[in-house]
């Protein structure tokens, strides 16, 4: 199965791309518990910025940018991590999604993430980051993980996950709905079927 992730982190190194690789590791976990390998591949939003730019104002992508897009679109299953700016996705984040097809990612089993300096910016992944998937058709998972500075290191307590539970309850959730999709099939465009996908969920 193909696993691609994209992160749009703008640093080197990036708690960003840390949240990412740790997201990604959680889901291949996962999925190797259903009797499936998953391949990689990361996507570097930071790399492509310039092309990205060239591509909305000619309308034809860089080989490199091609590239990327066709990793995201060929995925089994997508891991998506942002920086929160100003309450919201990065412009970064989401250029990159306004030139890939809206209609590419339906049914496209998907995991949000972001990160910030503050628990303030968490909301930022219901009101921003999921309509944006939801608006593409895509299946998001129900966990989506928020890593602000304080969360690195944090068991959580009685009543609240801390971020190592809540990275390994997201990336069950992603690989329990990259399982029940077979591999290359084309999503039917009936909601009744992404239903019932997420009805027969089991998590452990």
């Amino acid at each position: 199965m193909k696993l691609t992730v994209v992160s749009a982190g703008l640093s080197t190194p990036s708690s960003t791309r840390l949240l990412a690789d740790r997201l990604a590791e959680s889901a291949r976990d996962g999925l190797a518990g259903r009797g499936h390998e998953a391949s990689t591949e990361v996507v570097e939003l930071r790399e492509l910025a310039g092309d990205i730019a060239h591509h909305l104002v000619t309308g034809f992508p860089p080989p490199r940018l091609s590239a990327a897009i066709d990793a995201v679109t060929a995925a089994d299953g997508l891991i998506v991590v942002t920086p929160v700016f100003a309450a919201s996705y990065s412009g970064l984040f989401k250029s990159f999604f306004d030139v890939i097809d809206p209609d590419a990612l339906t049914g496209k089993p998907v995991l949000i993430a972001a990160t910030g300096g503050t628990a303030r910016h968490s909301l930022a992944l219901e009101h921003a980051v999921r309509p944006l998937f939801a608006y593409l058709r895509a299946v998001v998972v129900p966990t989506a993980v928020f890593a602000a500075s304080e969360d690195w290191g944090s068991g959580g307590d009685e009543y609240t996950d801390g971020l190592p539970g809540r990275v390994r309850r997201a990336g069950a959730e992603l690989a329990a709905l990259m399982a029940v999709r077979p591999v290359g099939e084309e999503p039917e465009d009936d909601v009744t079927v992404l239903e019932r996908q997420l009805a027969d969920l089991r998590f452990d």
